[in-house]
């Protein structure tokens, strides 16, 4: 099994990453904030105006450690891998598969995965608060979704898909704000609205899917598949539409579960939020380190894998979905297991 290995973000936007005697340093005004061995990383996230310097880059081509570039914000700008890995037939039967009809049945269970996982985060809400939410709300969206779910694997097109898609996630987030226990006249969700979040919530949920789909693209890369072409994603430039099919399946339990757990925690507050002219609300710079330092230490858990049945830490969980689903397309596996956690 693939060892977890560390991430390191740089978040502060005036710094300077290079290398020196296999170290990344960072540094501003060429005062040293921060040395860690290249060693110990399998990728490098930069929120950074200055980026990596090319010797940095090189080295990181060398050791197959992804380098992904962000706005201050949180919007992706690209990911820098170096040479594909991978055998070229394992990605020219990706291709072939993404051009015809077999490419339904990957979808169907991408969306079945994600509709199952959503109706666990909203039973999981009603099992460990029935006496603090409307739970009749919650068994009533649960029921929806799992209608939805029956529907599956009849859909026919990928306009069915999206429609069986579209309405599961409509139950879900109408339920999502009544799983917010803490701070509810601040931490209020009434729909999920992007590009730019304005709320608190939205912000959350858009920069933890953004990392997500870092992971994603980054597992995805690293058991040579192509992360640009999928099967429930349409193809679209600078769209890696793979990496959105696999985190899917990922997002209630990695993303929506992660954020309702900071706020039920009070993790984060009102203080690390900020809101723009333009009405875009997005974590503060300090915030947005603590954001991410949770996420590593969730990351670092250890669960039980519902196909596999071996021990993983949640930060390989992307990496094992990723591995079935090129042993599928290999012809290994009879169809591709989504990731199905309770």
């Amino acid at each position: 099994m693939r060892k977890l290995l560390n991430v390191l973000f740089v978040t502060q936007p005036d710094v300077k990453v290079n290398l020196e005697t296999d170290n990344v340093y960072v540094k501003k005004d060429d005062k040293v904030l921060l040395s860690v061995p290249l060693l110990n990383l399998e990728q490098i996230i930069l929120f950074n105006y200055f980026g990596a310097t090319p010797q940095l880059l090189g080295e990181c081509v060398k050791r197959k450690i992804s380098v992904s570039f962000l706005s201050e914000y949180g919007k992706y700008y690209g990911t820098f891998y170096g040479e594909s890995s991978g055998n070229v037939l394992l990605r020219r039967e990706q291709y072939r598969i993404a051009d015809d009809s077999r490419a339904l049945d990957f979808a169907k269970n991408f969306i079945f995965g994600k509709l199952h996982n959503q109706k666990c985060v909203i039973e999981r809400g009603i099992r460990d608060y029935s006496l603090r939410i409307d739970t009749e709300l919650l068994k009533k969206q649960s029921q929806f979704i799992k209608e939805q779910l029956k529907q599956v694997f009849s859909i026919e097109n990928k306009e069915n898909s999206r429609a069986v898609e579209g309405n599961a996630a409509h139950y879900y987030f109408s339920a999502f704000d009544e799983l917010i226990l803490q701070n509810k006249d601040f931490f209020t969700f009434k729909t999920r609205n992007r590009r730019p979040p304005t709320d608190a919530v939205n912000a959350m949920l858009s920069f933890a899917y953004t990392l997500l789909a870092i992971d994603c693209r980054h597992a995805l890369e690293v058991v040579g598949l192509d992360s640009y072409v999928g099967f429930l994603h349409a193809d679209r430039p600078g769209r890696a539409s793979l990496a959105l099919d696999l985190m899917e399946e990922l997002r209630p339990h990695f993303a929506d579960r992660f954020v309702l757990s900071l706020i039920n925690r009070n993790e984060v507050t009102k203080s690390d939020f900020e809101t723009q002219s333009s009405g875009a609300v997005y974590l503060s710079s300090a915030s947005r380190k603590k954001f991410l330092s949770s996420w590593q230490n969730r990351k670092k858990e250890e669960i039980i894998h519902p196909f596999l049945k071996e021990k993983v830490e949640w930060g390989l969980v992307p990496y094992c979905q990723a591995l079935l689903l090129a042993r599928t397309i290999r012809g290994d596996l009879d169809g591709y297991p989504p990731f199905l956690w309770k």
